[in-house]
């Protein structure tokens, strides 16, 4: 299931949504090379963030050799990658299905907290989701890079913000079917994807996906959610609310029955 659209108004405009949409795409082409040789790996290696790394001074020095890398990781530990992994992306499609994944429910998040609430609150989320993700991985000396894991905080938001608001989801079965779910079902539907391809890896040393970083900021979301709305925003909201429940209905009906 991929979700195209929701249908759930905002009351103000998504600028924060949209700066960081643009700083991630202008990142990818003038830091990563829009993907070419050598940006792309000079920059995952040097803006990634490498669990072992940054708990370097727990391990020796140790080189990597990766398919297309190599890097000696040091008792230096770089704490910026915090913060710069998460502008960071592993391809093309990696960064297209993050900020569209982003831009279909950030929107709505950042409405109810304000554009500097919202970037604190995406901030945060990213850091929740590299806490789980190292401390699940301490001795990973795999960059982690990607949005992925702020994302997920943004789509914890709106879970608990919006469960009821109609997404309209692109449904792989046979066929390609557009079917409209509420947002409950859907993200948490994405929610068990992550915890069964996140349990595999908490016994074997796996690359790829980061599921736990997801997990973590997912988790994130949820917690930091309450204290980031902003009461008078959240008042505006509500007058929006009964367009919701209007095409809600006929979702409940159709496939909840």
């Amino acid at each position: 299931m991929f979700p195209l659209r929701d249908n759930n108004p905002t009351v103000h405009r998504s600028i924060m949504t949209f700066y960081i949409i643009t700083l991630n795409v202008l990142c990818w082409i003038l830091i990563q090379g829009a993907g070419f040789p050598p940006f792309l790996q000079r920059s995952v290696v040097k803006f990634g963030l490498i669990p072992r790394e940054i708990f370097s001074i727990f391990f020796k020095e140790k080189e990597i050799s990766g398919s297309f890398f190599t890097y000696v990781i040091n008792n230096t530990p770089k704490l910026y990658t915090i913060f710069t992994s998460m502008f960071m992306h592993g391809g093309w499609f990696h960064l297209i299905s993050n900020m569209w994944f982003l831009a279909v429910f950030g929107d709505n998040v950042e409405d109810v907290m304000g554009s500097f609430k919202f970037f604190l609150f995406y901030i945060l989320c990213g850091i929740g989701a590299f806490v789980v993700h190292s401390i699940l991985n301490l001795s990973s000396s795999l960059p982690m890079v990607g949005a992925s894991g702020a994302i997920s905080g943004v789509l914890g938001a709106y879970f608990i913000l919006y469960p009821r608001a109609p997404v309209y989801t692109l449904l792989f079965f046979g066929w390609i079917w557009t079917v409209i779910f509420p947002a409950w079902f859907l993200i948490g539907y994405w929610f068990l994807l992550q915890i069964i391809g996140g349990i595999p890896s908490l016994f074997i040393s796996t690359g790829g996906i980061a599921f736990w970083a997801h997990i973590g900021g997912f988790l994130t979301g949820i917690f930091l959610v309450r204290f980031f709305i902003d009461p008078v925003r959240f008042e505006e909201r509500r007058r929006c609310l009964g367009c919701v429940k209007k095409f809600y209905t006929p979702v409940r009906r159709s496939f909840f029955n």
